[in-house]
């Protein structure tokens, strides 16, 4: 079996209860875990959280939650928490706040844990220049196999001979921020301390880096909008009212 989490925290900094903000009439939550639900590959969907109203939310529309202790330092030590409780081979860990997700895009990452990778993630073409100093965009390099060599928010890889000026943007990726476990390789990650790199660059991907796991980088279409800040919902409202035309 393999189950997407979906963790969601009602405190934060920029927007505090930012699960529960209203998206074209439905809580942000629901739109998450609707369109994870379509993904193919995935058979349960859960959405973990530290809070009850959050919780009451999500079994108001007929999704399953649970709740988890509001202690946790990432999402990735939330979805452990799920992986302690219930029995499965693997685990996706999705986003909270990305309410137009492609179902594609989990697929994706629940075929390859189907194939047997202990560790998937995403990336997607770097096509604005403007992103490659951008430390909230985090991107990433790959070996020929297809497995990451490194994230960071600093622009890899760099021309040395030529710099960034007019250099195609060809081989720059970004990375999205979903990722798939095998559940020996997330309970070992949460069991280890956070690692040098992961504290440095704030990306907790390189803890598992780090620790010589192997991460497999598929390469998809899907580019992520996220909600971080109360001035998203519009820009997202304009984007579904769109799809639905």
């Amino acid at each position: 079996m393999i189950v997407a989490v979906i963790p969601a925290r009602y405190g934060s900094t920029r927007f505090p209860g930012k699960p529960l903000v209203a998206i074209c009439g439905r809580p942000m939550i629901q739109h998450v875990y609707e369109r994870v639900a379509q993904a193919q590959g995935v058979d349960r969907v859960v959405v973990a959280t530290d809070d009850e109203r959050i919780l009451n939310a999500v079994t108001a529309f007929g999704g399953e939650a649970l709740l988890t202790s509001p202690q946790c330092p990432s999402g990735t030590d939330r979805v452990a928490e799920v992986a302690q409780k219930m029995a499965a081979r693997a685990f996706i860990n999705v986003q909270g706040d990305e309410p137009l997700i492609h179902p594609q895009a989990v697929s994706m990452v629940a075929y390859a844990l189907k194939e047997g990778e202990k560790m998937v993630t995403l990336k997607t073409p770097l096509e604005d220049r403007r992103e490659l100093n951008n430390p909230h965009v985090v991107k990433v390099v790959t070996d020929r196999k297809g497995y990451a060599l490194y994230f960071s928010r600093s622009p890899i890889p760099y021309p040395r001979d030529e710099g960034w000026g007019e250099v195609d943007l060809k081989g720059c990726f970004k990375h999205v921020g979903i990722y798939g476990y095998s559940r020996e390789t997330l309970l070992a990650l949460a069991s280890w301390p956070p690692s040098f790199l992961e504290k440095l660059e704030g990306l907790e991907q390189l803890r598992a880096l780090e620790g010589g796991v192997k991460i497999r980088v598929l390469e998809t279409e899907y580019r992520a909008v996220g909600v971080d800040v109360p001035e998203d919902v519009a820009r997202v409202e304009a984007i579904l009212k769109g799809e639905d035309r």
